[in-house]
């Protein structure tokens, strides 16, 4: 079995949304009062800008695309904070048949790398409070909690 992660290419297109669309029913599901069905995630136009940024990138299996990872740089710098560099994960989805089979974790890795790579202090990410299972596994991989975000509604 083949597995690797590479960069995103304008052909990947129907797999990405399709992957985009199960974890947004997921998101519809845990608040419909937040999140609405919408197949139309993101266009192909802007996919294309996504693919042409470079920091989008798809697991591939035996050639089939089973997840997506879009990573961001940012530059913190402010009165109040330390001067850093983060890799910060905007997106990452399995699709949910390879979900548990280990695409979290080669997404870590190319993580890991990309942050060696650009010289960056950390890695940083958001993630669902619905979502006990992305929880767990970012835990698994070292990853704490930084801050909470609550609402009143």
């Amino acid at each position: 079995m083949s597995r690797e992660v590479r960069k995103a290419e304008t052909h990947d297109f129907n797999a990405v949304r399709s992957i985009m669309n199960q974890v947004q029913e997921m998101h519809v599901e845990w608040r419909p009062d937040i999140y609405k069905s919408n197949e139309n995630l993101i266009s192909e136009e802007i996919f294309d800008l996504m693919c042409k940024s470079g920091n989008l990138y798809v697991a591939d299996v035996d050639g089939k695309v089973v997840g997506v990872l879009e990573v961001e740089h940012k530059h913190v710098e402010s009165p109040a904070h330390v001067t850093r560099d983060v890799l910060f994960i905007s997106s990452m989805a399995v699709e949910a048949s390879f979900r548990g089979q280990g695409i979290g974790h080669l997404f870590f890795d190319k993580v890991k790398e990309l942050k060696t790579i650009s010289g960056a202090d950390g890695i940083e990410l958001q993630v669902n409070a619905k979502n006990g299972a992305a929880y767990e596994m970012y835990r698994k991989c070292g990853f704490s909690e930084k801050s909470i975000n609550m609402e009143l509604v």
